[in-house]
């Protein structure tokens, strides 16, 4: 794959010629060519290959997924020593500053997924075609995507409305407030639910109900209770979505795009990647960094040992759950059960992170830590489920179907009635947010969801209230800015 980059204010952003989504069954086309940008956008096969660009950024979130899970109480940084990959450490022990280069991936590669999104919508109106309103309806989902990633870590950030951030753009462009950046993301997910077809036309593509539901995450985290209630119904009403029957099937291979899975980025072992562009890997970043340290025996392959889990959410699960040990690899005991063999890496904890370990059989062409074509399902139909019963309780709307759609998800972890919630009021919600937890471990969710409840400084070591509810502003581009832009509290 052959990426053409210029380095700007907003960091690392694409423009002109656009890099191949190689990934599982989404798209494929001739390689890449070079073209003026401004003299592009001149038949449908131009915007159909911009919009594969526009795709190709999710590939890079995978470093959300995995600083996301570090920086919560779930897991520890890892690695092999303390100064490996400081930036991850950092987030870790909430030590973290402005000059991280871990952070500022999620900011560039972030932003390049916006740009890329942005200059399919800048020239929206150059060309004619029949189902153009399908290729830009997914524009606008992906832009709200990378954008919601953004105000998620960053707080408030730059919007540049349809059209790319160009060299200058920093120094002009002001920093929009939260609420104007949550609006905006909205806009695009209410056209791109207009718009959107029920069916993906290929797989991976977004559909009405992944802009439903992320539509209904972006009001739960703004606290508008009944809009989120009303369009999470919608998804869960459709009935193309359910839970299936065995936990464990959602993250092995055969599991991938099934009927939990609302969106999914895909990744393939297909193309091999290097440290030099990480970004530039088809694989799975994260699940290589995930893995075993030097393991040998059946399963699962060898890794770098980061994003380890605690001893306290091994031990939190509730006696009976099935999701423990999907989640979470107890590597002791793995090793005496399989006549295995293993390394023991920095604040090494015993437990690994199942959902996303390297498995064996896979390709992985070039470096196999780098290229694991373990898809990260993004939304999953549990999520829609937990977030409804959420909006319900914490809303006022009603206890009982707030009951029933976590009372959904808890049959399926203990596969039987008995462990239904009861409870009403505050005590409901508390069990809704401890279900969120055991539910999505390992998948990134948790230190945002204990940011957005208040809860964040009494369960994460070295939290500060006030300060690592979002991260900062990479220096470069506070520098950039050149006082256009001011970094975030106490950074």
């Amino acid at each position: 794959m052959k990426k053409y980059i210029i380095n700007i204010g907003l960091g690392i952003v694409l423009l002109g010629a656009l890099s191949v989504s190689c990934s599982d069954n989404f798209v494929e086309r001739e390689p890449v060519y070079s073209i003026d940008s401004e003299n592009y956008f001149n038949s449908e096969s131009d915007y159909k290959n911009a919009l594969i660009g526009a795709y190709d950024l999710l590939q890079s979130t995978y470093i959300n997924v995995l600083l996301g899970e570090i920086a919560s109480d779930n897991t520890l940084a890892g690695g092999e020593s303390a100064s490996d990959v400081i930036g991850f450490q950092q987030v870790d022990e909430m030590t973290h500053t402005a000059v991280n280069s871990n952070i500022k991936d999620v900011w560039n590669w972030m932003f390049a997924g916006v740009n890329r999104a942005s200059y399919i919508l800048e020239f929206k109106d150059k060309t004619d075609f029949s189902g153009k309103n399908q290729i830009l309806a997914e524009a606008h989902f992906l832009r709200a995507y990378y954008h919601f990633e953004l105000v998620k870590w960053f707080g408030g950030i730059p919007l540049n409305g349809d059209k790319r951030f160009k060299l200058g753009d920093e120094k002009k462009v002001p920093r929009s407030s939260v609420p104007e950046v949550y609006a905006s993301i909205e806009a695009d997910l209410l056209y791109a639910i207009d718009n959107l077809n029920p069916n993906a036309p290929e797989v991976g593509r977004a559909t009405k109900g992944a802009a439903q539901a992320l539509l209904g995450k972006v009001y739960l985290y703004q606290d508008k209770f009944v809009d989120a209630s009303k369009v999470l119904d919608k998804v869960i009403e459709s009935g193309k979505y359910s839970l299936v029957a065995d936990y464990n099937t959602i993250f092995e291979n055969a599991g991938e795009n099934g009927k939990e899975s609302v969106f999914e980025v895909q990744y393939s072992d297909a193309e091999g990647a290097g440290f030099t562009c990480l970004q530039c890997s088809e694989g799975n970043v994260a699940v290589g960094f995930n893995g075993i340290r030097n393991y040998v025996g059946p399963v699962f392959d060898s890794g770098y040992s980061f994003n380890v889990p605690t001893a306290k959410i091994a031990n939190a699960f509730e006696v009976g759950d099935k999701r423990k040990d999907v989640a979470i690899l107890d590597i002791v005991a793995w090793a005496a059960a399989n006549n295995a063999t293993y390394g023991t890496g920095y604040k090494h904890t015993g437990y690994f992170n199942r959902k996303y370990l390297p498995r064996q059989g896979d390709s992985n062409i070039g470096d196999q830590n780098l290229t694991n074509p373990n898809n990260y399902r993004a939304i999953r139909y549990a999520d829609v489920l937990l977030m409804a019963a959420e909006a319900y309780s914490r809303g006022g709307l009603g206890d009982g179907k707030a009951r029933t759609y976590l009372n959904e998800v808890r049959r399926r972890a203990f596969g039987d009635l008995n462990h239904d919630i009861a409870a009403s009021g505050p005590a409901l919600t508390d069990f809704i947010w401890s279900e969120r937890r055991f539910e999505f471990v390992g998948e990134g969710i948790r230190f945002f969801d204990l940011v957005r409840t208040g809860k964040a400084a009494q369960e994460i070591a070295g939290f500060k209230a006030g300060k690592n509810e979002i991260f900062p502003v990479p220096i470069e581009e506070i520098q950039f800015a050149n006082g256009n832009w001011q970094q975030n509290p106490q950074y």
